[in-house]
């Protein structure tokens, strides 16, 4: 009995979930522009999220090669060109954190260090001061930083917050997602992201 209980509280969790999805793509604004493909993602890497790398149709605006950051939809997509785009799950700002602009990636980082700006230090005074690159390492393993900011689009040593809004205003990715992005993408590549 106590399986079977267990089971319909699954279930019933799952279609919430569901439903919520289908809440949020209808309210979205890129909805018209990005649409799911059956086909697989690139590279078929095995996600440490819930938000699977999916290949959609984009009849946006913007041409191939460029990052579009849907932060509503708490999605990240790629241009390819010929009508498709690789849509990632990304992490966002919480709220008093959000931002939107067209910014470029200047420079770009596998493993890369932290050093917490003095900002973030006076909110988290129990933060390290430096943390060098590696698995623990906030960054994840690799970072793209964003013109003109202290923003970066990186990857997370926490795969949980990824849909989630909870960061101080970078972009999060799974680490497998954001090695599959840094690959694709040079120095200069436009960033756009939308509220």
């Amino acid at each position: 009995m106590r399986r079977f209980v267990f089971a319909l509280m699954g279930a019933i969790c799952a279609i919430c979930q569901l439903s919520g999805v289908a809440a949020a793509r209808d309210a979205d604004p890129f909805s018209s522009f990005f649409n799911p493909s059956p086909t697989p993602p690139a590279e078929g890497r095995p996600q440490a999220s819930a938000i699977p790398r999916e290949l959609v149709s984009y009849q946006g605006r913007f041409p191939a090669g460029t990052i579009i950051i849907s932060t509503t939809e708490r999605r990240l997509y790629y241009v390819l060109g010929n009508g498709e785009a690789i849509r990632y799950g990304v992490g966002v700002g919480r709220p008093g954190f959000e931002w939107s602009g067209s910014r470029y990636i200047a420079s770009k980082r596998e493993w890369p260090d932290w050093t917490p700006p003095a900002q973030m230090i006076r909110r988290r005074p129990d933060l390290p001061r430096h943390m060098e690159g590696g698995i623990k390492n906030p960054l994840g393993a690799r970072a793209m930083y964003l013109s003109g900011t202290l923003y970066r689009i990186h990857g997370s040593n926490e795969p949980e917050s990824i849909g989630q809004a909870v960061s101080s205003g970078c972009i999060r990715m799974t680490n497998d997602d954001v090695v599959d992005l840094y690959d694709r993408v040079r120095i200069g590549t436009r960033v756009v992201v939308e509220r």
